[in-house]
Order: structure tokens, then sequence, then C-alpha cells
């Protein structure tokens, strides 16, 4: 965290909250857009939705980052700093993603942002806030107890109890909950089998939501979501089982985007929340396209580097909205790339190149963002700078957790410049290429490897997806976000490894197949000092301890 005189809890209380219908109202929504939850929360209506969505008025900037440390680089921060100094060139909103009770009382302590750029009410937002990610938790455990009723009454469908695809999620790292067996205690109680758990951000239910833009459309999704093989080892889904109508009722509400402030009082959409090391680590497709309908910016973040979640956008969130951003930010920190150099900045600045390489594959303006943070100084700024410009690389150095929008006009000006150019956008992959072909381009062109390793698991995930006719689907690659390999001991820009993916699970509702590589969990643990031993109430019952 900054070694600075203010903490983002310290703003956050501090800064006089707007009413969010007034924020609304300033931002141009109608009263009939939007449904208040209390005074400083809302949810955009059904009508709302139609409106907003049916027209595109804004430009998209994405916002991503190089290989993160541990504590990340600032990018959410980054993002709400860009879009309150937007509003300078027009009406500017940023839209995020909603932070996983997971992190918050694990490592990160929260996910608003920092300083004077994040998003209000923080304290709502990063526990429960409007309860979308409780709807999708009972979704998709709904759909758990029924395929287990379903199998314990008869199970006319013929569901093989031991190979049951489909888990229980819980929005909280629990690392004992990764395999598990259920239906102990007699007959009473179902068939006796292993399962498990993931966090709820790598739940399907949540990509689905995510990457759905009206009811109808939802349920669709999750009806073909793949619960497990019947007879010769044809998937079942949640439609068969019959779920997915009750299944859209727990996430009728969860589906329309939040609405809350900026530290400035501007409007800020925040929704959906997919991790991007496990999931596809996009805010919500519906909330991107209805803030587009709104605004002239839209500030939009991809989750961790730019091999992750930025590869995601433009690969699987881009398609469905029809085009790509009109500009990047690539997030950079002194910190990152001395860690990624040995200490050398002039060494570390390769993973930032390296990155900017990946990006200028899609043919979008790239601007550099190196995040200030206390301790930097001038001299290291400059060399980033000098380093970028040798390689015709836009950089700009920003300070929005000290300056807010103020913090980010340099920023500002150079990203509504580049989205005032042409640009075309071309993903990594076709449709018509073959899962190991669209792996193999996301490898070499967004990690900067090698080559595809499929291990004798992922073979024969493989034939089966390819005999049930998946092989058309895209590909979202769960990998450490440590490095670009799925090393995470393999620091900066390797080069020469292979991307050894362990299993290939196809979530046919959300449109993809998941490559599960390295050692990565989809159910994270909690390290010896977790911030939930931090976090508290004090004597007056307000909240402290959260970053």
């Amino acid at each position: 965290m900054y070694a600075c005189v203010v903490t983002n809890l310290e703003v956050a209380q501090a800064t006089p909250l707007r009413p969010v219908a007034e924020v609304a109202a300033a931002a141009g929504l109608r009263p009939d857009d939007f449904e208040t939850l209390g005074k400083y929360k809302a949810k955009l209506t059904a009508d709302g939705m139609a409106r907003l969505s049916a027209t595109r008025k804004g430009k998209t900037v994405l916002v991503t980052a190089v290989t993160p440390t541990l504590h990340g680089e600032g990018k959410t921060t980054v993002t709400v700093g860009l879009a309150q100094a937007l509003n300078k060139h027009g009406l500017a909103v940023p839209a995020i993603r909603e932070p996983a009770l997971g992190p918050v009382f694990g490592v990160k302590g929260g996910a608003c942002g920092g300083g004077y750029s994040q998003v209000l009410p923080m304290e709502d937002i990063n526990l429960f806030f409007t309860g979308d990610f409780p709807a999708i938790t009972a979704a998709h455990n709904l759909l758990s107890a029924l395929v287990d009723a379903h199998i314990h009454n008869g199970n006319t469908l013929g569901l093989d109890p031991r190979v049951v695809k489909w888990p229980r999620a819980v929005d909280m790292n629990d690392r004992a909950l990764r395999a598990i067996v259920t239906g102990l205690g007699g007959t009473s109680n179902g068939p006796v089998r292993e399962g498990g758990f993931v966090i709820t951000p790598a739940s399907e239910v949540m990509a689905v939501l995510c990457l759905s833009r009206d009811l109808a459309e939802l349920k669709a999704n999750l009806g073909r979501i793949i619960v497990g093989d019947g007879p010769k080892g044809v998937p079942v889904t949640a439609a068969d089982i019959g779920a997915h109508g009750a299944m859209t009722v727990l996430l009728r509400d969860a589906l329309r985007p939040n609405l809350v402030q900026t530290v400035e009082g501007g409007l800020a959409f925040v929704h959906g929340g997919p991790f991007a090391n496990i999931a596809h680590g996009c805010s919500t497709l519906v909330a991107t396209q209805c803030a587009l309908g709104l605004a002239d910016f839209v500030v939009t973040e991809a989750g961790f580097a730019s091999d992750l979640g930025a590869e995601k956008f433009m690969d699987l969130v881009a398609p469905r909205l029809g085009h790509g951003p009109d500009a990047v930010v690539l997030v950079a920190s002194v910190r990152a790339l001395a860690h990624h150099g040995g200490d050398d900045l002039e060494v570390g600045c390769q993973n930032l190149f390296r990155h900017s390489q990946h990006l200028s594959h899609y043919g979008v303006p790239i601007v550099v963002a190196v995040n200030r943070f206390a301790g930097d100084t001038d001299a290291d700024h400059a060399t980033i700078h000098r380093l970028c410009a040798e390689r015709g690389l836009t950089s700009v150095s920003c300070d929005p957790f000290l300056g807010g929008g103020e913090g980010c006009r340099d920023l500002a000006d150079s990203v509504a410049t580049e989205c005032r150019a042409s640009s075309t956008w071309t993903p990594l992959y076709s449709a018509h290429q073959t899962i190991p072909e669209k792996l193999e381009s996301v490898v070499t062109q967004a990690h900067g490897g090698q080559g595809v390793v499929l291990e004798s698991a992922a073979k024969k995930d493989l034939a089966r997806i390819e005999k049930h006719g998946f092989g058309q689907l895209s590909v979202c690659v769960a990998k450490t976000q440590y490095s670009l390999s799925d090393d995470p001991t393999l620091l900066n820009a390797p080069t020469g490894f292979d991307l050894h993916v362990r299993r290939l699970r196809v979530s046919a509702g959300a449109g993809f197949v998941v490559a599960e590589c390295g050692d990565i969990m989809l159910m994270p643990g909690l390290g010896k000092k977790p911030a939930a031993l931090t976090i508290d109430l004090d004597e007056k019952g307000r909240l402290t301890g959260m970053f």
C-alpha cells in the first residue's frame, strides 16, 4: 500500500456523498431509468437498460497492466482517476467489476480503487453491495442441489454420479473446500460422491451473467451449462435438469447494472466480478453497453495483466459488443518493473514492452500510464518514458491516488487524443480455428511463449469436446497472474516456454472452453495474515482496517 498520510478508508469516510439520484440525473439518466437502493446506490431498470443499450454514443477505453506484484499496481485506481479526468473532455464514467469477499478478506482488503480515485460507498461495495454476488452464489448452488436431487430421485437422465461436473460455490477463499465428499450419512442423504467448491467469481454462472444482454439471453445461456455426463458420455445440461428458469429468477435483479459515484461525485457503473486468472475478468457486457449509450467516454478495466484480462476482453467480450476499444491504457509502476528486473528498472521494462507488443496485435492505440507511488523518483519515471519513446510508445506519468482526476489530467489528454484517431480491432484468433490453434495463438501472441502442451487428461478432454460439438468455442486461459508463463517464478519477459494445459473444461453457457494451466486453483486459500484479521468495527459502528 501507499506509504502516505491517507488511506482508502480515510478518504472514503471523509468524502461527503451526493444522493445517487442526483448523481444519476446529472449524468443524463431519466427518473424511470434507475431504481434507488437506499440513498447512495441504485440499479438500472429494465426500461433504462433497453434505452441505453439501444445506441452507442461513447468511446471505450480499456485499462490493463503489466505483470503485477503481489499487491497490484493500482489499475482500478488509474481507471477511476482517468474517468474523473476525462470529464473535462465530455461525460466520462468508469465501468468496473464488483469486489469479491474472498480477496477483500484475503490479500487485497478492498477493490474500489484508492485514495482520491475510488468508487463510493466503498464499505458497501466491498461487502454485500446490492446482493449480486449472493444471488449468483444462490443460483449456482440451486443447480448443484437440483443435480443431486435428480440423481437421488431416480436419475431418469442417467447422470453418472462419478463424473458430475458441476461443483458448489462460495464467495470466500477456503482451500479446505477444493475437494470434498458429499452424501455421507446414509442413503437418505443422497449418493456418496466426490465434489468440491469454486469461489463465486470462478463460477460459470458469473461468466454467464456477465456475458448476457437481457433476461431471455441469460436464461438460454444458463440452460446450456453442462452439469455432467449421461449415457454414452452425452452432456447433460441445466435445461435438461429443468433448472434454468428458477436460476434466472434468482438472477433477475443481479443482471441490472449498479450505479454509484466516484470520490469526485461522478457517476460510476460497478457490475459483475469474474477473476481474470481463473475466468474472463471483465465487467458485465450489459453495463458496458449501457454506459456507452450514456457517456462520451467509458473507462473499463480488465483484470490483472494484459495477457489475462485484456486478451479476454479483446477475444471474448469485444466480439459480443461488436467492436473493440478505442484506446488501451497499459498501467505500469516503477516497483513492478524493478521487481521484474531484479531491481534493475531498465531490465524490468522488458515486461512492459512484451505487454505492449501483445496489445499491438489488436490494432488499437496504446498509452502507457506510469502510476506514481510514494518513494518513486523523477529519474525513474524519466527512464521509463525514455525507453518508451525509443520504441515509439506514448507514455504519461499519473498520480490518481493523491491527485484524483487532476492527477490524471495529462493521461486523459493523451487518451482523448488517441480516441479521436481511427483504429481497427482484430482478435487474436478466428472462430473457425481449432481449440489447440486458438490456444497456440494466445500463447505465442499474448504470452510470448513458443507453444502449448496438452497433458494427458487435457487430451482426453479435447477429444470429448470435439466429439460433442464444442470445438468451435473460444478459449479462456486460467493461469497464474504473476508471470507471462504458467510458472509464477518466471518473471519479466520469459521466452522459449510452453503453456502446460492440465485440463480443458467446457463452459457452454458462457461460450468458451477454460484451459486450466499449471497449478492454478479455482478456489483460493487464505494466507497467514489475511486482511480479515484487521477488518473490524469501532465503538461507533464504523468499519476499520479495510485497505
